[in-house]
């Protein structure tokens, strides 16, 4: 097999095409690894890359197999790891100046699992600083471009991985999801993005932003591929007290639609784009055409999701940003003269805007004459959400909406931070309520951007929630690796 064409396969038949000898690690690192140098620079999708440890990996792959001994389910898949999620020995910034020199002295459970089933780890992807935003503009280093448009935001804020999954520079990724942190850039950069039921996936090892809300989950080609990886990473870890013990679960099932009950809420769809609609009307028509049946539910209460969110979001990101304080992580100020100008010039100079706008928000919401007005107010609101969730999936097997109102926009275009964060207006409701969602490619809008389909399960139902995607994936054929990047000879 010609190394020129390895970017094109999906990393389940790549993994098969090593497996059989077609193809060795090596050669796969260094096609990737060339693959980053050159798309690298116009992208930003990576902060920084390892391929030294990379190769390394590889060689001892080629070794393990000429030797006929066995190779993990990820073996010589090319994998790009979030920067907020640790690697032990290497560089976790989270796209922080705070951060820029702090190496990460444990792997994270998602690095181990992935690494002992024999994925190659080619670099950490671009965020948004502290994976707080939803277009990737907020990194301390450089915005990541959107590889269909370069004009165009890629979403965040693992927009970095979604970036690379798309040009391919790497075939998976990991993505930590607070509010639609993976689904958001899946849908503005054509690829397949999976929030799992919260304690699915452990978070040891993933540097927190609201606790109650953060999941790591993947990024990836195709459904085939996410449900490939979440078997991997989709284990029971003693090091997170919020992980489920639950058994480990095959996710490629791939059942068909007939008789399936979708839900959609039409009281919750306000404020799409004519493509929007157009394109999430058609998908709905798919979806019947595949034999689920479409019904209407009660979700009106979600149109409060946003203003709940910006109140528990950022107080959990108060509280756990408060660690650092230029004594025992990060960045330290040359400038101060006291104890007390330590802490308050490292963070001056640290933390971005959009960071420091957070910690105000939620210092404020948790303050003694606020909290009960906003943060327990908001609690309450949340168990309605829960209630109405719970209600809803008694009627229904899954809810289905759009990603996002539309396709993604040009850079700087959106400066109002409150219309910003409306962005994440129907990918808000499944943290929240700690949802199993998936955002797979459903199509594009007038100007060739990608859309994205959202399916929500209930909690605990992430393999039907992939199952569906896949049936609909697999009618559809969406999804696709924009032609800049697509070229035969790179």
């Amino acid at each position: 097999m010609s190394s020129r064409f390895l970017h094109q396969l999906t990393a389940t038949e790549l993994r098969d095409a090593f497996l059989k000898g077609e193809v060795k690690a090596t050669a796969i690192a260094e096609h990737f690894q060339a693959r980053v140098e050159k798309h690298n620079p116009e992208l930003g999708a990576f902060l920084s890359t390892l391929g030294e440890r990379m190769l390394i990996k590889a060689e001892q792959l080629d070794r393990k197999r000429a030797r006929n001994e066995p190779l993990g389910r990820l073996a010589g898949i090319p994998i790009a790891i979030k920067d907020n999620t640790h690697i032990a020995g290497e560089i976790t910034t989270c796209a922080s100046k705070f951060l820029e020199n702090y190496k990460a002295p444990f792997d994270a459970t998602v690095v181990r699992l992935l690494e002992e089933e024999g994925a190659l780890l080619i670099g950490k992807a671009n965020l948004d600083e502290f994976a707080m935003g939803s277009t990737n503009e907020n990194s301390a280093y450089f915005p990541v471009q959107n590889p269909w448009n370069l004009n165009c935001v890629a979403g965040g804020s693992s927009g970095g991985s979604a970036a690379a999954v798309a040009s391919r520079m790497a075939l998976l990724a990991t993505g930590s999801d607070t509010g639609g942190s993976i689904r958001l850039p899946a849908s503005f950069c054509g690829v397949v993005g999976f929030k799992p039921t919260y304690g699915r996936v452990s978070r040891y090892g993933l540097v927190a932003f609201g606790s109650s809300l953060d999941q790591i989950g993947p990024l990836a080609t195709t459904v085939e591929d996410a449900a490939l990886m979440m078997e991997v990473i989709g284990q029971h870890c003693e090091h997170d007290s919020t992980s489920l013990d639950l058994p480990r679960e095959t996710y490629t099932k791939r059942l068909d639609l007939k008789d399936v009950k979708l839900g959609v809420s039409r009281q919750f769809l306000e404020g799409l784009t004519p493509d929007a609609k157009e394109n999430f009307e058609e998908a709905q028509h798919v979806l019947k055409n595949l034999g689920a049946k479409i019904i209407d539910v009660d979700l009106a209460i979600l149109k409060y999701s946003v203003a709940v969110y910006y109140i528990l979001a950022t107080a959990e990101a108060s509280t756990n940003l408060a660690r650092f304080d230029g004594i025992r992580y990060g960045k330290r100020s040359k400038l101060a003269k006291s104890l007390e100008q330590v802490y308050e010039l490292s963070r001056k100079e640290g933390f971005g805007r959009e960071v420091k706008r957070r910690i105000l928000l939620g210092t404020y919401v948790l303050s003694a004459g606020y909290q009960d007005a906003y943060y327990k107010k908001a609690q309450k609101v949340r168990t309605l959400m829960i209630d109405a969730f719970e209600k809803a999936f008694s009627e229904c097997d899954a809810i289905i909406t759009p990603v996002a109102t539309s396709g993604a926009f040009e850079r700087n275009a959106i400066q109002d931070p409150l219309q910003l964060y409306l962005q994440d207006i129907f990918t808000i409701p499944s943290n929240l309520a700690g949802l199993p969602t998936v955002s797979v490619p459903s199509g594009y809008d007038k100007r060739g951007m990608p859309l994205g389909l959202q399916i929500i399960g209930p909690q605990m139902c992430d393999v039907p929630v992939l199952d569906y995607a896949y049936a609909y994936a697999h009618a559809t054929g969406h999804g696709a690796i924009p032609k800049r990047y697509n070229e035969n000879h790179s």
